[in-house]
């Protein structure tokens, strides 16, 4: 059994959940902005306070590595890392696009999701977080949450994920999958957002494999170099 705090931060929500043996607890989250360095902070204190936990109660911590926003990464992963060396305890780095898909399956299994049966028992499940203009990162999942693609930053265009429409539908979410909707006008698409759930029952199995990150070297993962573009505005 373990108890393990959750962070989210590489969109523009901040979520953070606690959970005991795999068991959601309790969970904050916001999508006003990206003033992540605040509210990460916040929440944990907020969550912690509202369940009587000490943060020497806690067994791991737990994070979404990426691919997703460089700031927001960095400001969840530099959090993560601090706590686990604060209280002495190990660090988890979950794929952000995994977490997705999972808070997609649970939706699902809880009704929420307005798909069929037999659309959902041959579906691939395809996670977009935004990477601005038409560009999302994105892998496919099957409903039982296993890979079978490659994370890859996707310019999409109409001929996308062909492979994957043909057999079968194609259900689209996360912050990315709006502006691909009417390309992919095939594919399912539904409102789901990224959220510290979603890490939570992938945490615990990891927690018990021993699936743990060296803390003094784990970086996010970007999947693509932050680029520094020099302003086009006249210094005087």
């Amino acid at each position: 059994m373990a108890l393990i705090l959750s962070i989210e931060t590489g969109t523009d929500i901040c979520s953070v959940a606690l959970a005991n043996d795999g068991e959601l607890m309790a969970l904050r989250e916001s999508d006003e902005g990206r003033d992540h360095a605040k509210k990460v902070a916040m929440f944990v204190d907020e969550l912690l306070r509202e369940t009587g936990v000490q943060p020497s109660d806690l067994d791991a911590i737990a994070v979404g590595k990426g691919p997703g926003s460089y700031t927001g990464l960095r400001i969840g992963v530099s959090f993560a890392k601090g706590m686990c060396y604060a209280l002495n305890i190990p660090l988890i780095a979950l794929g952000s696009l995994d977490a997705l898909t999972e808070v997609a399956r649970e939706d699902y299994d809880a009704g929420i999701l307005d798909i069929e049966e037999e659309e959902w028992s041959h579906a691939h499940l395809c996670p977009m977080v935004d990477a601005r203009r038409m560009e999302v990162y994105t892998q496919i999942f099957d409903t039982e949450g296993v890979a079978v693609s490659e994370v890859a930053a996707e310019v999409v265009t109409e001929e996308s994920f062909k492979q994957w429409r043909s057999g079968g539908k194609l259900v689209i979410f996360g912050n990315g999958a709006k502006k691909c909707a009417e390309l992919l006008s095939d594919a399912i698409f539904v409102e789901i957002a990224p959220s510290a759930r979603g890490i939570v029952r992938l945490a615990e199995e990891a927690f018990k494999a021993e699936r743990f990150e060296d803390i003094a070297y784990f970086e996010p993962f970007y999947l693509k170099e932050f680029l520094v573009i020099p302003s086009k505005k006249k210094l005087l």
